[in-house]
């Protein structure tokens, strides 16, 4: 009964890392990266559908991304879609592609991003954090209806603490590279 508590709860912190590390992923170091554009909604056939529904994206260098239309009646509409989403990067028709050069991070804007990345990793921390508060409130409980022994009880108590340390841990290890990213010049 407390094993499956512990695995449990050390599966829930997980997913909660998980979400930390994606939250993280959402954070534009001033590389290119095709999640940048590919939610921008695009006005296409009589109706608007994401980019990427109507186009490949591509990164052939770290500082720009290159958007290719599955049919090139599309071009201007991407462009004036890209232009429009207010996500910073400023489109140029090429022949047949979209060319959309990604600017570099200014200092005081990856300040601001470290400042994010670290709200990121303490939302992270609370999230495991109430994890570990649910698997010792169940232990607790069990403890009191005598289901097992004090010294089972504190042991697994004990386990618990060490899961979460290990959790917090990853969560600061990837606030760390995500930190040492975004200061890279």
């Amino acid at each position: 009964m407390l094993k499956k508590i512990i695995s449990e709860t050390d599966a829930a912190m997980a997913k909660a890392v998980a979400h930390t590390e994606h939250d993280f992923s959402t954070i534009n170091t001033g590389k290119a990266q095709p999640s940048m554009v590919e939610g921008v909604q695009v006005e296409a056939y009589g109706t608007t559908m994401p980019l990427k529904n109507c186009a490949t994206v591509t990164t052939p260098d770290a500082r720009s991304i290159v958007v290719t239309p599955f049919d090139k009646g599309l071009l201007k509409a991407i462009e004036k879609a890209i232009l429009g989403a207010n996500i910073g990067i400023t489109p140029m028709v090429q022949g047949g592609i979209v060319r959309c050069p990604v600017p570099e991070l200014t200092g005081e804007r990856r300040a601001e991003l470290v400042k994010v990345a670290n709200r990121y990793a303490e939302d992270g921390r609370v999230r495991v954090r109430n994890c570990r508060r649910d698997g010792l409130e169940l232990i607790k409980k069990i403890n009191k209806d005598k289901a097992a022994s004090e010294d089972e009880c504190k042991r697994a108590e004990k386990e618990i603490q060490t899961v979460t340390d290990k959790w917090i841990a990853a969560i600061d290890s990837a606030l760390k590279a995500k930190e040492t990213d975004l200061k890279t010049f």
